[in-house]
């Protein structure tokens, strides 16, 4: 996107007080179903009031909304009220008193009680001079809560888990992105930078497979440890169409498979337990499944795909093998070849002769169970804007805005479209904000109405763009000199500091030369040269080398 005013229509999923997100999410799960029949039979509606605890009328306003709307979860969100006839009759400042106590006391594995929760939230409106509600009403706001939610926080994740079975035999996946798997793993392989091409070190890969085609949907290669960001990433590139990417890689192959999945099934990893992954799931309709404790096999799909994968990569010229004595005295550093970019042309092409391969456990080959699927259900749902789908599932920033805009880590921000908001900055509240760690030249804002975002640039335009972990790295070294206040000139003069001691030095250490591919990762957030195409690399013969050779992306096993 150009421009300092670009906005990005997208609803502003952690500006919903918890309740209320629950609420839309419960209804969302009965509307939603309304609406795939047109037309809507009266017996339906009348069920669905009833699940909802709500009037006939009210389903079809809601049914409405759902329609016009984007089939999103905030498009059901409570709208606001200032009392009347069948409206919300409690202020704004009783409502939040009740939403953070219910959160505090009444969420937690104490299981305070319904009695107790209202005592405490009468001494806190006391305490303000506010009114406080009857214990009904405290009541009925917990009723409406979520109980899948509400077990989860009072009782243990356990105590709710969705996917147990009988027999503890993993659920069967009949359609296509019923269930995708994503899992991370640290590559076998030393790969080197773009201009030196010295050894780098190990990038790390971040899939998604499709259970019931056994196909990849979505993968992502990187120099950075798994992350809530690198789930983001995967889920972005599995739900949007990949012929562009595949366009600037300099690829002619076919990688159709690609839409939104119903269910993501992860194991209990902190980074798929972050607040952006999980309402940016809920927003998406994306259901978000944990691998129970103690079962392995629930995630076996995914794992096999990985496991499978390494097999193939031993056979590349610098791989480190899967452990020591696998690998012997072979130099893994030395033998080095193959640059970031040229890795992930690899695996794309390994990946399309994956899927035209027979597999042994479905009889036919993924791409024709793929093929299959979509004939019976339908084309997926891809995004229609993935720069917007991305932002649902990056880190989050709580800002208030200032007289020259926001101020992140010493960095300020600012464009036009902010001015407004200036004028009347001081009533309000913190602005949430959104950041992608690979380049930090830009920041995405929700509105006050949490309803579009707005990307704002660097204040200065000239600083360059840079990615957070660079910015740590000189913020270190400038603490390291005794800087005891940081403003944002020093800080760019650092990082031009550290980057030209950096390009010329006359030993570049693996270090230095890692950071530097990092730089180039950053600048290319959106978009990458495509690299020339390689030659597939040969390892040299040697005592330990002679008689392999790279894997040939035929015998690919089944994933």
């Amino acid at each position: 996107m150009d421009g300092d005013q670009d906005e990005m229509a997208g609803p502003g999923v952690l500006a919903v007080p918890e309740l209320e997100w629950e609420q839309a999410r419960l209804r969302a799960g009965v509307i939603g179903r309304l609406a795939e029949h047109v037309p809507v039979g009266l017996a339906a509606v009348d069920e669905a009031a009833v699940e909802l605890g709500i009037s006939r009328r009210r389903v079809y306003v809601l049914l409405e909304r759902y329609r016009q709307g984007s089939g999103l979860v905030t498009d059901l969100v409570p709208r606001r009220s200032d009392g009347g006839k069948g409206g919300g009759r409690l202020a704004e400042p009783v409502e939040q008193i009740i939403r953070e106590l219910v959160r505090q006391r009444y969420l937690t594995r104490q299981k305070r009680s319904i009695a107790s929760l209202h005592r405490e939230i009468t001494r806190a409106c006391a305490v303000q001079g506010l009114p406080a509600p009857a214990r009904n009403t405290v009541a009925a706001r917990i009723a409406r809560m979520n109980p899948v939610e509400v077990g989860r926080r009072r009782e243990g994740a356990e105590s709710v888990r969705p996917l147990q079975s009988a027999g503890d035999e993993v659920p069967v996946v009949e359609s296509i992105l019923d269930q995708v798997q994503i899992d991370h793993t640290v590559i076998d392989l030393i790969v080197v930078d773009d201009r030196d091409r010295q050894p780098i070190g190990r990038p790390y890969l971040t899939v998604a497979i499709d259970v019931c085609s056994r196909c990849l949907v979505g993968m992502v290669v990187t120099l950075e440890p798994p992350s809530a960001v690198s789930v983001g990433l995967c889920l972005a590139h599995a739900a949007g169409d990949k012929r562009p990417w595949l366009e600037r890689l300099g690829i002619d192959a076919a990688w159709p498979m690609s839409g939104k999945p119903k269910a993501l099934y992860v194991d209990n990893a902190r980074e798929f337990k972050s607040e952006a992954l999980t309402r940016g799931c809920d927003q998406h309709g994306i259901s978000l499944d944990y691998r129970p404790l103690g079962r392995p096999h629930y995630g076996g799909t995914v794992e096999r795909v990985i496991g499978t994968a390494m097999q193939q990569i031993h056979e590349l010229p610098g791989t480190t093998f899967s452990n020591p004595v696998e690998r012997g005295a072979y130099d893994a550093e030395k033998m080095a070849a193959l640059t970031m970019a040229e890795l992930e042309r690899w695996l794309v092409l390994a990946v399309a002769t994956y899927h035209g391969t027979v597999h042994s456990t479905l009889g036919q080959t993924p791409a024709g169970r793929w093929a299959d699927g979509v004939a019976a259900t339908g084309t997926p749902v891809l995004t229609a804007n993935p720069t917007a789908f991305l932002v649902d599932f990056l880190p989050v920033f709580r800002r208030k805005l200032t007289r020259t805009g926001f101020v992140i880590d010493h960095v300020h921000y600012f464009a036009n479209a902010l001015k407004p908001w200036i004028a009347r900055r001081e009533a309000l509240e913190r602005f949430l904000i959104r950041r992608d760690p690979r380049d930090i030249s830009r920041i995405w804002v929700l509105d006050p109405e949490g309803t579009v975002y707005i990307e704002v640039p660097y204040r200065t335009m000239s600083n360059p763009t840079v990615s957070v972990w660079e910015h740590r790295q000189a913020l270190a070294r400038l603490r390291e000199r005794g800087a005891t206040e940081v403003d944002e000139a020093g800080l760019f003069r650092m990082i031009e500091q550290m980057r030209t001691i950096a390009e010329t030095a006359q030993k570049t250490t693996k270090r230095t030369r890692r950071e530097r591919q990092r730089r180039a990762q950053a600048g290319t957030a959106n978009t990458r040269p495509t690299p020339p195409v390689p030659e597939l690399p040969v390892v040299p013969a040697d005592s330990e080398a002679a008689g392999r050779s790279v894997a040939r992306f035929g015998e690919i096993e089944q994933w």
